[in-house]
C-alpha cells in the first residue's frame, strides 16, 4: 500500500504553531537553570559554558606506558591529519634508531603526490562509472570529494611505498600546504570539468581506450596546478644531521615505559662512583675544542626511495587496519574492504578487520608496549576541549548545560552518522590501573603546540571506547584468530555505508 501525504495535510499536521512556541518558552523560563545556562553559553560559547572544572581536575596527565616523540607537528589549515599521524608513527623509530634529538618528515612531499594520485584515481573512477547517471548514488559518491585532503593509513602506505619519503628540510611547508583550501577548490573544479568532458565524449560514441588517452593529457594539467601550488618535489637531496653526543651523561634517562634506566656499564659502588667523579672533574678542566658534539650523518644526492629504504626500514605491508564498528550490518570477525575509495591506482586496498573492543584495545596496548606508536582515527568533535587537550565526557557537560541526555550507543552513532571518523592522530601512551586495564590514553596531535598541553591530548578510556573507530596495527602483535581474518574474502562496503565514510580531517 502506497502512503501519500499531500503538502496541505502535512503542513497542517506538522507545522509548529504559535501556541506550541509559547508553551516551550514558558517552560524554558520557568526553570532558573535554563536562564543561567543561556547566559553562560551566549557569552562564552557552548563548550566553555559546559566545561566542568571537576572533570578536568580528576583527569591526570601521567601514563604508565609512554613513548618519547620529537617536536609537536602542525598541519595548519589543511586536512592532512592522516598523513601527519602516519609520519609521526614512523619518525619515532627514526629518532631512536639513528639517535637523533629530533626529526620530522616532509608532509608536503607526500601531499604533492597525494593530490596527483587522487586526481588520477578520480578520473579512473569516472571512466568506471560512465554508464551511471549523474544523480545515481554511486556517481554522487565518486564525485563527492575528487582530490580532497582526507585519507586513511593504507593511502599513506601506498604513497610511501611508491615515492619514498624525505626529511622536512628537503621539501618544507609552503603557503598552500599550510592552507590547502584554494588548491583543493580549484583542482576539484577542474577535475569535475574533466569528468563532464569524458562523460560527454562517451555519450557521443568515443571509446573508453580513447578516453583514457585524453585522461593522460588531463593529468598534465593536474600536474601543472599542483606544481604551481606546491613547487616540484626533489628527485634527490642532501641530508646532513647531527645525532646525540656520545659523551653525554645517560643518567636519569627513561625507557619507553617511563621507568628509570641505568647507563650501560654504570657501577653503583661508592668507590667507583668517587673515581668517576674525580675523572669527570679532571675532564671538566680541559678546554672546549669549540666544536658541536655528536655523530654526523651526511648523505649527498640521495633519492626519496633510497632515503626510505636506508633510514626508515619499515615494511608498511605489515600494518593492517582494525575497526571497532558494533553495527548489525557489520558482524565482528569479518574483513571489510572499502569500494571506490583510495588514492594510488593499484595501491593497498583499504581494509579493516572488525573486532570486539577488547581485541581492539589489546592490540593497541601491545604495540605501545613494544615501543611503537599507533595511528588511529576517531570523532574528535565529541566532548572535546581543544585548548585544554581533553577528550572526556565528564569534563564537557553539555548534557547538564542543555538539560538533556545523549543515549545512543556506538553502533547507532555510526549508523546514523553522529560520529564518523573526522580526524586521525597518534597514540603514544596509556595508563594501566592496578588490574592492568587502561583508564586514559596519551595522544600526539598535529594541531601545533598551542593546542592541548604543548600539543598533546588526554582521552579517558570511556571516551576512547565510544569515539575511536579505526587503528593501524603491526601484524606481529595480533593474535592468531585476528590474523586469520585477513586471509578471508572481504565484504565490499559502498561509499555511503557508515563504516566507509572517509577520514575527512579536521
Amino acid at each position: 500500500m502506497e502512503i501519500r501525504m499531500n503538502e496541505t495535510t502535512m503542513n497542517q499536521n506538522a507545522a509548529l504553531t504559535a501556541n506550541q512556541l509559547g508553551e516551550y518558552s514558558a517552560l524554558f523560563n520557568a526553570d532558573r537553570a535554563n536562564i543561567v545556562a543561556a547566559s553562560a553559553a551566549t557569552s562564552s560559547g557552548v563548550l566553555k559554558a559546559a566545561t566542568d572544572y571537576r572533570g578536568l581536575r580528576a583527569l591526570p596527565r601521567e601514563f604508565s606506558i609512554e613513548l618519547k616523540q620529537g617536536s609537536v607537528t602542525s598541519q595548519r589549515h589543511s586536512g592532512r591529519c592522516w598523513m601527519f599521524a602516519s609520519l609521526n608513527v614512523l619518525r619515532q623509530d627514526v629518532i631512536r634508531r639513528w639517535e637523533l634529538d629530533d626529526f620530522e618528515f616532509s608532509e608536503t612531499y607526500l601531499f604533492f603526490y597525494d593530490k596527483l594520485e587522487k586526481s588520477n584515481y578520480y578520473l579512473e573512477q569516472v571512466l568506471a562509472t560512465l554508464d551511471e547517471p549523474t544523480d545515481s548514488r554511486l556517481f554522487q559518491a565518486v564525485n563527492g570529494y575528487p582530490a580532497d585532503d582526507g585519507g586513511w593509513w593504507a593511502m599513506f602506505a601506498a604513497l610511501a611505498a611508491k615515492y619514498g619519503l624525505v626529511p622536512k628540510s628537503a621539501y618544507p611547508e609552503n603557503a598552500n600546504s599550510r592552507d590547502s583550501d584554494a588548491l583543493t577548490q580549484y583542482l576539484n573544479a577542474k577535475l569535475r570539468e574533466f569528468a563532464l568532458e569524458l562523460r560527454t565524449a562517451y555519450a557521443n560514441g568515443t571509446s573508453v581506450d580513447e578516453l583514457r588517452g585524453r585522461k593522460s593529457a588531463m593529468m598534465n594539467d593536474v600536474y601543472r596546478i599542483v606544481a604551481v601550488s606546491l613547487g616540484e618535489p626533489p628527485r634527490s637531496f642532501d641530508w646532513v644531521v647531527r645525532g646525540k653526543d656520545d659523551d653525554e651523561d645517560d643518567k636519569g634517562k627513561k625507557n619507553n615505559k617511563g621507568e628509570a634506566v641505568k647507563a650501560d656499564g654504570a657501577d653503583d659502588s661508592a668507590k667507583d662512583g668517587a673515581k668517576n667523579d674525580a675523572e669527570a672533574a679532571k675532564d671538566a678542566k680541559k678546554p672546549d675544542d669549540g666544536f658541536v658534539k655528536g655523530k654526523v650523518i651526511a648523505e649527498y644526492g640521495i633519492t626519496p626511495k633510497e632515503f626510505y629504504d636506508k633510514y626508515v626500514k619499515q615494511d608498511l605491508d605489515r600494518y593492517v587496519g582494525l575497526v571497532n564498528a558494533p553495527m548489525k550490518r557489520t558482524p565482528f570477525g569479518r574483513l571489510y574492504r572499502l569500494a571506490h575509495e583510495g588514492n594510488v591506482v593499484g595501491g593497498q586496498p583499504i581494509e579493516f578487520a572488525n573486532v570486539t573492543l577488547d581485541v581492539f584495545k589489546k592490540a593497541i596496548i601491545d604495540q605501545l608496549r613494544g615501543g611503537r606508536p599507533v595511528w588511529f582515527a576517531c570523532d574528535c568533535d565529541q566532548f572535546a576541549l581543544r585548548g585544554e587537550g581533553v577528550f572526556d565526557r565528564a569534563s564537557v557537560r553539555v548534557e547538564d548545560l542543555f538539560g538533556i541526555e545523549y543515549t545512543m550507543g556506538k553502533g547507532d552513532r555510526l549508523e546514523y552518522g553522529v560520529s564518523p571518523s573526522n580526524h586521525a592522530m597518534t597514540l603514544i601512551g596509556v595508563n594501566l590501573d592496578a588490574s592492568g586495564r587502561p583508564n586514559r590514553w596519551k595522544i600526539e596531535n598535529s594541531w601545533g603546540k598551542d593546542a592541548g598541553r604543548d600539543g598533546y591530548f588526554t582521552a579517558t578510556d570511556a571516551w576512547f571506547d565510544d569515539y575511536v573507530n579505526e587503528v593501524a596495527i603491526h601484524d606481529d602483535v595480533l593474535d592468531d584468530e585476528t590474523k586469520a581474518i585477513f586471509g578471508t574474502e572481504p565484504v565490499m562496503v559502498q561509499p555511503w555505508e557508515p563504516i566507509s565514510r572517509a577520514t575527512r580531517c579536521e
